[in-house]
């Protein structure tokens, strides 16, 4: 695990101490299952994706810690609604405040706004995290391979889909490929951004896609900024994508989504 990483899981973990002592956990148990059922996020992918044009989980994200304030005039009820208009398949909302100054409310509005199935993009590494996101309506949580070990993953993996939700396994390099593969059901996605460098090299993508089965579905994520690198993801076997960075910059963000997805397939 990289310094930066570790850090930020260090933290992660101390805020969800914090958490636990306001809010027990079985009182977080009784919350969750009083929600309604999730959505279906892998099954709405599947749903929206061709061979021709994988489907898009568009990210609404304020701020990350390389760049800082990606978009001041944040609005996520109004980023879900653009985003849904432009043909997105699905949400991801980052909810880890320290770094991405994001906040639970954030999904829990745009979820509301929008009848697309949404992400809890954050530092998942404890099982009330799992709780937390089913008590705030998610539909999917993200398992990041390098911050956690086999067996944390498998349990948190296993709690999800207990829960309904669906999974999404990011990995960097093989050895993280192997692990996400054991939770079966996982979407695998594949982060072009080194998480010890913050480099991103989109060919991260197309040389681990090239070992994944030909079952797996695979999600790019990270990079992608035109339709010619949805395009060239998609043909190394890309069945979705999870864009924001390059999305959150622009002025009319619908317009902006239609044109990374202008290659055909759905209008």
């Amino acid at each position: 695990m990289s310094d930066v990483l570790a850090r930020i899981c260090a933290a992660t973990r101390h805020e969800v101490e914090r958490r636990r002592a306001i809010v027990a956990q079985p009182a977080l148990e009784a919350r969750a299952a009083r929600m309604p059922a999730p959505r279906g996020f892998r099954a709405r992918l599947a749903a929206d994706a061709t061979p021709a044009r994988p489907a898009l989980i568009a990210e609404i994200k304020k701020a990350s810690p390389s760049k800082g304030v990606i978009r001041a005039d944040f609005d996520p009820p109004a980023l879900a609604r653009a985003y849904r208009d432009a043909g997105a398949s699905a949400l991801s909302v980052l909810t880890d405040m320290p770094w991405f100054q994001g906040r639970d409310e954030y999904l829990v509005a745009a979820r509301a706004a929008v009848e697309l199935p949404a992400l809890r993009k954050d530092f998942m590494l404890e099982p009330y995290q799992v709780l937390e996101a089913r008590a705030l309506g998610a539909d999917c949580i993200l398992l990041i391979m390098a911050a956690l070990s086999p067996g944390e993953a498998a349990s948190l993996h296993r709690l999800a889909r207990d829960l309904g939700l669906d999974v999404l396994a990011e990995v960097h390099d093989p050895a993280e490929l192997d692990q996400a593969l054991a939770l079966e059901g996982a979407l695998l996605g594949v982060n072009n951004r080194d998480l010890r460098s913050l480099a991103v090299d989109i060919t991260t993508f197309e040389r681990l896609a090239a070992h994944a089965p030909r079952d797996a579905f695979l999600v790019a994520e990270s990079g992608l900024a035109t339709p010619a690198d949805v395009a060239r993801v998609a043909a190394a076997g890309a069945r979705a994508i999870l864009v924001g960075e390059s999305l959150m910059r622009e002025r009319d963000v619908a317009a902006a989504t239609r044109a990374l997805m202008a290659m055909g397939g759905r209008a």
